[in-house]
């Protein structure tokens, strides 16, 4: 058990450096390749090409196991670094960043699957504590890592880091993967590829059509919501788009809270950036308290049992979050110091720490084993869909700003608001994730 849990770790404290040293320099790399007009796809395309690749992930791990989808997804993920690292333009950087997210997909329902498979119930709400204390390390040295490199180096080498030390978890993990592999292929198979393939171009419509900020863009964007939500049917447990009790809304949850959350993170570095005038280092260090705080509120609620309802756990993390990012506004006020951002932003991800590892264990308990892989799959699906529609809608706001004379304060506080509306609706859904007959 040991080994593995060594190499899930390692394996996510990789992700998370990438995470949080891409969301650190990404404000340069936007100005040096000239795309600040473009600034959200870096971050959606990487999500929408995960997507289908979550799919095809929960449909092998249920017929045969995680071991290929870990060691694709690792594959995947260095290529698309290295990639993105030599962009010289933003359609490279996006493919790079596509080339990440295909990766990410993969491995990330290999891991929740091996979790499901090789921890028994008792233990997986410390296995998912375990993949948050992955991003402490990160979170503290990411930011300087990162901000150093592209202040003073190249943000180039940012994303040529990971790929460095990607090897040597991937031998840990694969002798012991061999355990847990075997299963049933999905009779549906087809119909769910076909399905996520519909639903990555209704993500990419979307995004598209939201940034052109017009009536064909409008459209276009509605058009791939229909696509989305057409998807939805077959790729989500029944009843989720109606957040029916039990797992379907548990598996919805995650997504509106992470859209809400992710839409703030995306947007603060390049706030304190342009408004506040500070560093690219500090707006990085502003962000690095709250994988920490992820962390801690991650082990508060590894002290309940495996078997423990989590709606009460989710709500009042949800709560957390949306008091934070109301609080965010502040911070652009002239008189108050940009510190007054890292306080918001780890109260915010104290209350992650509650929910998101908590709607984890929620949806493995109400899981079979046979469905561990596609439900693992729906999470992560339901979480990138609404992260890249809650983003392309509130950054429709920046994208407007932009072409009209550039973000001001103003502009940052009306999407960070809406963000937290978000996750206000989230909350008065959480009783929901209670089954009827619990």
């Amino acid at each position: 058990m040991r080994p593995i849990t060594i190499g899930i770790l390692s394996v996510m404290t990789l992700a998370a450096f990438e995470a949080i040293a891409t969301a650190t320099a990404m404000p340069v790399v936007a100005r040096e390749l000239d795309a600040l007009g473009g600034y959200t796809w870096a971050f959606n395309a990487y999500i929408a090409a995960s997507l289908l690749a979550m799919v095809i992930a929960g449909l092998w791990c249920d017929a045969s196991g995680p071991r290929g989808s870990i060691i694709l997804g690792i594959s995947a993920f260095a290529i698309g670094s290295v990639v993105s690292g030599a962009a010289p333009s933003l359609a490279v950087l996006i493919a790079g960043r596509a080339g990440q997210g295909v990766g990410s997909g993969a491995v990330i329902v290999g891991l929740y699957v091996l979790i499901a498979r090789a921890y028994p119930e008792s233990l997986r709400p410390k296995a998912f504590s375990a993949l948050a204390a992955a991003w402490v390390l990160p979170s503290l040295v990411g930011p300087l890592v990162a901000g150093w490199l592209a202040d003073s180096v190249s943000w180039r080498l940012v994303f040529w880091v990971v790929p460095i030390f990607v090897l040597p978890p991937l031998l840990l993990l694969l002798p012991r993967l061999a355990a847990h592999q075997g299963g049933t292929p999905n009779p549906r198979a087809r119909q769910r590829i076909l399905a996520g393939i519909v639903a990555t171009g209704g993500l990419l419509a979307v995004q598209d059509g939201l940034l052109r900020v017009s009536s064909p863009g409008f459209a276009e964007a509605g058009l791939g919501i229909l696509l989305i939500l057409g998807a939805a049917r077959v790729l989500l447990p029944a009843g989720s788009l109606t957040f029916a009790r039990g797992l379907p809304t548990t598996i919805m949850m995650r997504g509106l809270i992470a859209a809400g959350y992710f839409s703030a993170e995306v947007f603060l570095p390049l706030a304190l950036v342009e408004i506040k005038g500070v560093s690219i280092t500090v707006a990085g260090l502003a962000l690095a308290v709250g994988a920490a705080s992820w962390a801690i509120g991650s082990f508060a609620q590894s002290r309940l049992s495996g078997s423990t309802d989590r709606s009460a756990a989710v709500l009042v993390g949800a709560l957390v979050v949306v008091v934070a990012i109301l609080t965010l506004p502040l911070v652009l006020v002239p008189s108050v110091s940009v510190w007054v951002a890292a306080g918001s932003w780890a109260l915010a991800a104290l209350g992650m720490g509650l929910a998101i590892p908590s709607i984890s264990v929620q949806t493995m308990r109400l899981s079979p084993e046979a469905d561990q892989g596609m439900n693992s799959s729906a999470l992560q699906i339901v979480d990138s869909v609404l992260v890249v529609v809650g983003t392309a809608l509130i950054g429709t706001v920046y994208a407007h700003a932009v072409v009209t004379g550039g973000a001001t304060s103003a502009t940052y506080s009306i999407m960070w608001i809406a963000a937290a509306a978000i996750v206000l609706a989230a909350a008065l859904l959480a009783p929901r994730m209670r089954p009827i007959s619990a």
